[in-house]
């Protein structure tokens, strides 16, 4: 199973945007930069995201975006499904009983159906609060970028 790049570059602008100071407002360029991403797909997400209620955006000059709520309230099962478009690992987890020959007398649909829901269960048992990077070394390499743009030493 592979999730999506937009679901991969949801979670990295939630985590970006996550270790700021909370009232803090980040633009999509500050987090293209530091991630190495497009800002046409970032402000697609961006978009999505605050439609979701997972960010805040605020428009115009000295506009950007934060947290909607705080980080520990964000859970990470529940940005997933609100990002990627379908779980449908094989062709008999879909709505097309006909798109599988074996449908209806092979129990691997039931085996990854459990694979998905576990894969989920793990997902939902852990906030955005509990992946933020702690360690100023980590953190250090996603920042980088932003402190050499603005001559931040």
């Amino acid at each position: 199973m592979r999730l999506t790049a937009m679901t991969d570059y949801a979670l990295r602008l939630l985590i970006y945007v996550g270790r700021q100071q909370p009232d803090r407002l980040c633009t999509i360029a500050e987090v293209a930069l530091a991630h190495g991403l497009s800002e046409t797909h970032l402000m697609k997400i961006t978009h999505q995201l605050a439609l979701a209620g997972w960010l805040q955006t605020v428009r115009g000059k000295g506009g950007g975006m934060r947290l909607a709520r705080p980080a520990d309230q964000i859970n990470l099962g529940a940005v997933v499904r609100s990002i990627e478009p379908d779980f449908q690992l094989v062709d008999c987890l879909g709505d097309d009983d006909d798109a599988c020959r074996l449908s209806g007398g092979c129990k691997l649909t039931g085996v990854f159906r459990s694979a998905l829901q576990a894969f989920l269960a793990e997902l939902d048992a852990h906030t955005l609060a509990d992946v933020l990077p702690v360690s100023r070394a980590a953190w250090a390499r996603v920042t980088l970028p932003v402190r050499e743009r603005d001559g931040v030493r």
